[in-house]
């Protein structure tokens, strides 16, 4: 089983609050496998879960690291990275 990490700066205006968190979470679930987020040098949290994702207080602008286990962990990462990066 493959791990995989990427490094992705949160470009939501409000970060990873209430909206962006869940639309997140629900994303990373949908990988199927265990995904994690922390804040650059902070602890991880369950990506899947949306009150594990707001305890971290993600503002925009934020650098956070997320992580996967699993066979295709680097397409799902893009994916994750991708959703964080964009300003919707």
């Amino acid at each position: 089983m493959s791990a995989a990490e990427r490094t992705a700066v949160v470009a939501s205006e409000v970060g990873l609050h209430a909206r962006p968190a869940a639309v997140f979470a629900r994303a990373a679930k949908a990988t199927g496998m265990p995904v994690t987020i922390a804040l650059d040098g902070g602890d991880p949290v369950d990506a899947a879960s949306v009150l594990s994702v707001l305890t971290l207080g993600v503002e925009s602008g934020q650098r956070v690291v997320l992580r996967a286990e699993g066979d295709g962990a680097e397409a799902a990462l893009d994916r994750l990275a991708s959703l964080l990066e964009s300003a919707e």
